[in-house]
């Protein structure tokens, strides 16, 4: 079977369906890939290194030697764990790449190829998939965002919506404030965070996405500006949910975090809060008056909240009054406000 080469939006289709292998090296791969694709570096981070260096100090001739010294121990392993990951496949097609398309996919595409696989390259390797993950953030989308103050359940609504939605908080692992840090889960690089994000703009591009109100930057990882500059003008779904109702759903969420770990997202935002409400937050915190200590971080949120909010125009926002937090409920209302108003 020949090896055939696939430019990015053909590989892009045929990943939905085929076992995607990326070849580079193990830091490469960590550092950000494709979403979804399977690691089976061809070299690992040392060797890449002496192979590289050899390629720009002595000759193309002698890193081909050099790199056939590493891989040539390494190609029945490599096989077999094809093999492992297609074994309960009945199609045996792969799709391989490296970062520019170039000798280390042909050589792992070669090996595959000559085993009995059906093998597709991608032309210009993960190079190529990064240029198309930077151009889909200029891309013009038809959004709709859910807005309201911290503590309105805005998440849980944006799953109970009908239709496409893309959850920037579960892509990037992180809840978007001092304390949206979720237990157990490390926030992808910039990069990852943004290969992850354009894969689910491409598979709703066509359609009304609905997206809830973040500050550009969650966590350590930031909205690209030109995706973010669209978010900014598009019409906001404002749940107006009462102060108190609020409290008992953040109190419910985060009051029984570690304390320690409460406290140090506290100090984050200090210069901003205020020495007095600092301290004054803090010492609740310490004596189990959670209630309270949240009290005082909402309305520092609010306030927050109300400043952005301000930067759009008022035809932009739709404001629907929420009794409570209740997700399916409020989404529910949001419906019957787009049919009343558009």
């Amino acid at each position: 079977m020949a090896i055939q080469k696939l430019a990015i939006d053909d590989f892009l289709q045929l990943a939905k369906e085929h076992t995607v292998i990326d070849v580079r090296s193990p830091g490469e791969y960590n550092h950000a890939h494709i979403p979804g694709a399977l690691s089976l570096p061809l070299f690992n981070d040392e060797e890449r290194k002496v192979v590289g260096t050899a390629y720009k100090q002595q000759s193309r001739e002698n890193a081909i030697k050099i790199g056939l010294d590493y891989y040539g121990s390494k190609m029945r392993t490599m096989v077999e764990q094809v093999e492992q990951w297609l074994h309960n496949k009945q199609d045996k097609t792969v799709l391989v790449h490296c970062w520019r398309g170039g000798m280390r996919s042909a050589g792992v595409a070669w090996l595959l190829d000559l085993y009995g696989f059906k093998v597709y390259t991608l032309v210009g390797g993960y190079k190529a998939f990064r240029t198309k993950v930077l151009t889909q953030f200029s891309q013009p989308y038809q959004f709709r965002i859910i807005g309201g103050y911290t503590g309105s359940g805005k998440t849980e609504v944006l799953h109970k919506m009908s239709g496409s939605i893309v959850d920037l908080e579960a892509i990037a692992g992180h809840r978007g404030s001092a304390f949206g840090a979720v237990a157990g889960v490390e926030q992808p690089s910039q990069e990852m965070f943004e290969n992850r994000l354009a894969l689910q703009l491409i598979q709703h591009q066509q359609e009304t996405i609905w997206l809830e109100d973040e500050s550009q930057r969650v966590g350590h990882v930031n909205i690209p500006h030109e995706l973010w500059r669209q978010m900014r003008a598009s019409q906001v779904y404002f749940l107006d949910i009462p102060f108190e109702e609020r409290l008992q759903y953040i109190v419910a969420g985060y009051g029984k975090k570690d304390k320690d770990k409460l406290v140090s997202a506290i100090m984050r935002i200090q210069k901003r809060l205020g020495p007095l409400e600092t301290k004054t937050a803090i010492n609740h915190l310490l004596e189990d008056n959670i209630s309270d200590c949240f009290a005082i971080l909402l309305k520092y949120y609010d306030k927050q909240y109300n400043k952005a909010l301000q930067e759009r125009t008022a035809e932009q926002i739709h404001t629907i009054t929420c009794g409570n937090t209740n997700a399916a409920n409020n989404a529910i209302l949001i419906a019957n406000t787009i049919r009343q108003h558009g």
